[in-house]
C-alpha cells in the first residue's frame, strides 16, 4: 500500500475543505493542506515579544504548531512543519520574527523548533482519535503537545547555554504558562467549535 498524508480518521481541515474540480484529487487537496498549514505557522511566528532575561520570545508559534496538528492529523501535520522547517532553513524569513536560516537549528532555540513535527505529530494523532471534538479534551491533547516543545526546547536550552536545567526551565518555559493556557484555551474553542459549524460533533 502506498505512503500517504491522509489521516487514518477524519480531521477538521479535511472535512472543511472541498472535493469539487482541483480538490477532487487527493494529492491536490493535501498539498493544499500541507502547504497552507507550513504557510500558517509562518504566519504565527511572526507574533514576537523578546523578553530581556531568556534568548526566548514569546511567539504566536506554539499556538500554530498545535493548531496545525489538530486541523491535518499525525502524518500530514508532521510534513507540514518539516516544510515549514525546511523553507526557514534555506532563507524564508519564517521563523520568529522574520528569521531564518540553518544557524537557527543550532542556537539556544533550535530545540524548540526539532520539537514542532513531533508535538504537532501527537496532537495530530489524538484529533485523528475525537480528542479535537470537545474543549476538555481538545486541551488535553494541546497539553500533550506542549509537553514535547517544552522537552525538547528546554533541554536544547539549557545544553546550548551551558545551564542547569532549574535555571534552564526558568528562561525557557516558566515565563510562558500563562500565555500557553490561553493559547490551550482558544484552541479549546476553535476546533470544537469548528466541528459544529460543520454540523459535526
Amino acid at each position: 500500500m502506498a505512503f500517504s498524508l491522509v489521516p487514518e480518521h477524519e480531521t477538521l481541515a479535511w472535512k472543511a475543505v472541498g472535493q469539487q474540480g482541483l480538490l477532487a484529487n487527493p494529492a491536490a487537496r493535501t498539498t493544499l493542506l500541507v502547504v497552507g498549514g507550513a504557510l500558517f505557522v509562518a504566519l504565527t511566528a511572526q507574533i514576537r515579544i523578546p523578553l530581556p532575561f531568556t534568548p526566548v520570545p514569546i511567539t504566536g508559534q506554539t499556538l500554530g504548531v498545535l493548531l496545525v496538528g489538530g486541523l491535518l492529523g499525525t502524518r500530514a501535520s508532521a510534513a507540514s512543519l518539516l516544510l515549514y522547517l525546511l523553507m526557514g532553513f534555506v532563507g524564508l524569513p519564517f521563523f520568529a520574527g522574520g528569521a531564518n536560516g540553518i544557524e537557527h537549528l543550532f542556537g539556544p532555540t533550535g530545540g524548540y523548533l526539532v520539537s514542532y513535527p513531533f508535538a504537532a505529530a501527537l496532537v495530530g494523532w489524538l484529533a485523528e482519535r475525537g480528542w479535537d471534538r470537545r474543549f476538555s479534551t481538545t486541551i488535553a491533547a494541546m497539553l500533550l503537545g506542549s509537553v514535547i516543545i517544552y522537552v525538547f526546547g528546554v533541554s536544547w536550552l539549557a545544553v546550548a547555554l551551558g545551564i542547569g536545567l532549574g535555571e534552564a526551565l526558568m528562561k525557557g518555559m516558566v515565563p510562558f504558562l500563562i500565555g500557553d493556557a490561553i493559547k490551550m484555551a482558544l484552541a479549546g474553542v476553535a476546533l470544537p467549535g469548528g466541528w459544529k459549524l460543520l454540523g459535526k460533533e
